[in-house]
């Protein structure tokens, strides 16, 4: 089920940082016409630490009901508090998700045991498939390929978003958990070279703004056609680094407004791109034919 390009999917806001609805549903549909293979929405890209619960939840529900069941949709739940990342995910079972990511508790940096017991918890109260979400880049705390290995036999833990880039991680746990535990990259610039180590896809931010192209490249990968999709990944590779010229999703965020996809609501703490880079990204875009 959780398989090829997933999008991590923006939160499009208003000028005045309100919720732009419209927006959201125009997006949706637009990823399912380019090929799209699943949709997550309140994950990082989502800007979820600065959505109230009602507004993450609103968005999870959005979605799944435009959607209708034509391509998964796994919903941010993830929390620093197990009790929250419960509440969060039931509800998204309430919802009609597919299935949940989750992310890695940030901020109070749990050990390695505190990060198994949190995803075992959450697993054995909501039955529901779940991700989890592994970003030490954001959170601080690094979930270890060994904990991952104990969490991938809990029921209802799917797979997980291996988003450090270090590609030694998927060789040991396509070893070390059962064939039908999902590996996938949470990192556009090493997504391809995942899926040679057997990933079966990746959630990226990329695909927000060239969701066809990234898509064509899953394909290929995944029927083993790395030579086809090496060469699409070339044309996607500047861009893939352009996204993170400042925190994502800043660039991302820009650089749909510019493609006229969404309006340039982002909230604080986050800010609109830095004036040095927008010229730039621009020019990627053209180069890229997005633009």
């Amino acid at each position: 089920m959780f398989r090829g390009s997933m999008v991590a999917l923006v939160t499009p806001m208003k000028a005045d940082n309100s919720l732009d609805w419209d927006a959201l549903h125009k997006l949706v549909d637009w990823h399912l016409e380019q090929g799209t293979q699943a949709i997550v929405p309140m994950g990082t890209t989502g800007e979820s630490p600065t959505l109230d619960a009602a507004e993450h939840l609103e968005v999870i529900r959005r979605v799944v009901d435009q959607v209708q069941g034509r391509i998964p949709v796994i919903a941010g739940t993830g929390s620093n508090s197990t009790l929250e990342a419960v509440e969060f995910t039931a509800a998204a079972k309430n919802l009609k998700a597919d299935g949940c990511l989750l992310i890695t508790p940030y901020y109070n940096k749990p050990t390695q045991e505190g990060l198994f017991l949190h995803h075992e918890y959450i697993a054995r109260q909501v039955a529901i498939p779940q991700l989890l979400y592994n970003v030490p880049s954001r959170t601080g705390v690094d979930m270890k390929v060994e904990t991952v290995a104990r969490l991938a036999r809990v029921p209802h833990i799917a797979g997980i978003k291996e988003a450090t880039g270090d590609l030694a991680r998927f060789t040991f746990l396509k070893a070390n958990t059962p064939d039908d535990f999902v590996l996938l990259s949470g990192d556009d610039e090493t997504a391809i070279a995942a899926m040679e180590l057997g990933a079966q896809g990746e959630i990226s931010v990329t695909a927000n703004v060239a969701p066809r192209l990234v898509a064509a490249m899953c394909a290929a990968a995944l029927a083993g056609d790395f030579t086809e999709a090496r060469r699409i990944n070339s044309l996607l590779a500047p861009l893939h680094k352009a996204m993170f010229a400042e925190t994502n999703p800043i660039p991302v965020k820009w650089a749909l407004h510019t493609m006229g996809l969404i309006d340039s609501g982002i909230r604080l703490p986050l800010t609109p791109l830095s004036e040095p880079f927008r010229q730039p990204l621009s020019d990627i875009l053209r180069a890229t034919g997005i633009l």
